[in-house]
């Protein structure tokens, strides 16, 4: 079986001279790949605050504003049912 080196004509020297192309590239890319890792793992941190702040907003509306207590799940059910009634022909 052929390596894919050889499949496209390239010499050993050219594939080594290739490799350390792809090397050096990879090595200059290194700071920008950086920068975008710190920008984007911030960007999740901002979201991820964001979200619990606003499940706490969530929380102290509930807190603040309690069901009523003759809203209990069986009343509910009852006035929904009372409202569902299809037309007789």
């Amino acid at each position: 079986m052929k390596e894919p080196a050889e499949e496209q004509g390239m010499t050993h020297e050219e594939l080594v001279a290739r490799k350390e192309e792809m090397l050096i590239y990879y090595k200059e890319s290194m700071p920008y790949l950086q920068a975008q890792f710190e920008y984007e793992d911030l960007l999740a941190k901002i979201d991820e605050v964001r979200f619990k702040r606003t499940q706490y907003q969530i929380q102290m509306a509930m807190l603040m504003n309690p069901p009523q207590e003759s809203d209990s799940p069986d009343e509910l059910h009852q006035e929904l049912q009372k409202e569902r009634k299809l037309k007789k022909s």
